[in-house]
């Protein structure tokens, strides 16, 4: 077969692959927030929300982010307290961290506007090269690949790729594969839809919907039956687990708060007092005793539990009424009111709230 032969098949191989994604992604495309204005701003609040998080989870938060905090440098001006009770019950609030340096930034070095090139983009905090690719792709149409973990999937079949997608080497292979599919228009509308056809059709754990899929004639893995055992996923490292004691302690009808340390897990957040290990009754009014407090009720609560991407922690809890406001620096005490409307408790505490 001649070279020209050969490029003119591959060309309308590609033609017929867009054009029955795009048509399908305009018929059936999720109705989200974010893409009814899909401004660079919304954009990069919706990608940064939807990390690790699903999308009906999102849509709520995305609405009452915008809302309070509509551009750049509103968002890069926000008080940290303010951001993180925005941001709560979302998780990884080290995302929230990075939108607001990543927003100063924006304000200092490209006058409140997001950058264009994809490099400047991913030389931000928080913005990696699947963000990048998102906002330069939808919010202005450059023809780069955005390459999450639904499209990961809907490429590896697609290509009956066999290789580990948590190899850096085979998300490579499957990003070149997106770039050659691309269409220099319409740039946007190709990665969402390769997205919405990851969530909504080419399901995970081999149960997807192939009789729904728009480019199922071009799927290796549909055409030899490998659409269950494709993509090849290592297995992800143990889950550390983690006992601790998490006391809710009362004085005059306030409860005590702590701010977390500036590094590390749940960084510079607000917590209820916790131990490391379970600790009985007894151990608990001594610690409080030894901090000045005097213990005139403790009540053992229900245990709980806590996933983090690689913790787990094991909670019990004790209800302690106290008298006298002790010798720490570190505790505020706080209404029910002022913990709904002022401070951010991460939700791995929430279990033992007075509401719970």
């Amino acid at each position: 077969m001649r070279p020209l032969v050969i490029y003119n098949h591959r060309m309308n191989y590609i033609n017929k692959f867009q054009n029955q994604l795009l048509n399908w992604y305009r018929q059936k495309a999720r109705e989200l927030p974010w893409r009814s204005d899909p401004s660079p701003y919304k954009v990069w609040i919706s990608e940064a929300m939807l990390q690790q998080t699903r999308v009906e989870t999102v849509i709520p938060y995305f609405n009452r982010f915008v809302d309070e905090i509509p551009s750049v440098e509103s968002l890069a001006e926000v008080e940290d307290e303010r951001l993180f009770k925005l941001w709560q019950g979302l998780g990884y609030y080290r995302r929230a961290t990075y939108l607001k340096k990543a927003a100063q930034a924006i304000v200092k070095e490209y006058n409140g506007h997001l950058p264009v090139s994809i490099n400047e983009l991913k030389s931000l905090p928080g913005i990696g090269a699947y963000t990048a690719g998102a906002i330069a792709s939808i919010a202005f149409n450059i023809p780069v690949p955005a390459v999450d973990g639904n499209v990961l999937r809907v490429m590896a079949r697609v290509n009956a790729d066999q290789g580990n997608i948590r190899n850096p080497e085979v998300k490579k292979r499957i990003e070149e594969l997106v770039i050659t599919l691309i269409p220099t228009n319409n740039a946007g509308d190709f990665n969402q839809a390769l997205m919405d056809l990851g969530a909504g059709i080419c399901l995970p754990n081999g149960t997807p919907k192939c009789n729904e899929c728009p480019v199922k004639e071009f799927c290796k893995a549909y055409s030899k039956g490998l659409v269950s055992t494709i993509p090849v996923k290592s297995d992800k490292k143990e889950r550390k687990m983690l006992e601790k004691t998490i006391l809710t302690v009362w004085w005059n009808g306030r409860m005590a708060i702590r701010k977390r340390e500036s590094k590390g897990l749940l960084a510079n957040l607000w917590e209820l007092p916790n131990y490391e290990g379970f600790l009985s009754k007894e151990q608990c009014v001594l610690i409080l005793e030894q901090l000045g407090f005097t213990v005139t009720d403790i009540t053992t609560m229900k245990n709980a539990r806590h996933i983090f991407t690689h913790i787990e922690w094991v909670m019990k809890g004790y209800s302690i009424s106290v008298e006298g406001e002790g010798n720490l620096s570190d505790w505020k005490w706080v209404t029910d009111e002022e913990i709904r409307g002022i401070y951010s408790i991460p939700t791995a505490f929430q279990a033992f709230f007075p509401s719970s």
